[in-house]
């Protein structure tokens, strides 16, 4: 895009006002992970606390130009809780029953002790021909768990960036986007001048 996304207006309001009203009524805390200290300021000229019924974070990046795994990592470290839901500042259209239907699959899953060890809940993209679940995920519209944060530690390390490694070898819960409980809009990102103009 060339621009700083997040900021951009869509209807009028900066494209991660729209995010942080589908988690209203749905969390208790957000952390937004930004790349340095002048975005924070600008987010915060027009993120205003009080039209959210959770509390806000703001923070850098812990690890710079690394990507969006960068950003998780930072994300998960800043949470009070033990799974966070990780999302990108450029799908203006996540909805609010999308939030909900995630933590409320995350929390029937865990009343079951066998799911204690639960790493993730991830959203994927049906496919009759693709056996490989893990390249047809969301992996920024995806529940974490907080002790994920080592083997994030050791992909950035070994200088590997991309998020979905991070489910490699782990157990992962997979919810399909069927158009019927998570419905396809939630994942579409903008990512041209020409995804705005629509």
């Amino acid at each position: 895009m060339g621009l700083d996304k997040g900021s951009m207006k869509i209807q009028n309001k900066p494209m991660i006002n729209h995010i942080l009203e589908a988690l209203n009524g749905q969390i208790d805390e957000v952390v937004i992970v930004l790349n340095d200290d002048n975005r924070i300021k600008k987010y915060k000229k027009f993120i205003i606390q009080k039209n959210y019924s959770y509390k806000i974070y703001f923070t850098t990046d812990e690890d710079k130009n690394v990507g969006p795994i960068g950003g998780v990592k930072t994300g998960l470290k800043h949470i009070n809780s033990d799974y966070g839901l990780v999302l990108p500042c450029d799908s203006p259209y996540i909805e609010n029953d999308f939030v909900y239907y995630m933590f409320d699959t995350l929390e029937a899953l865990l009343e079951d002790e066998e799911n204690k060890d639960l790493k993730a809940l991830v959203p994927y993209h049906r496919s009759p021909n693709d056996v490989n679940i893990i390249k047809r995920a969301e992996p920024l519209h995806t529940i974490f768990k907080k002790d994920l944060l080592p083997i994030i530690d050791e992909l950035i390390e070994a200088n590997i960036h991309r998020v979905r490694l991070i489910m490699k070898n782990q157990k992962c819960f997979f919810i399909p986007i069927d158009n019927h409980l998570i419905y396809d809009t939630n994942f579409k990102n903008i990512n041209r001048p020409s995804d705005l103009e629509e």
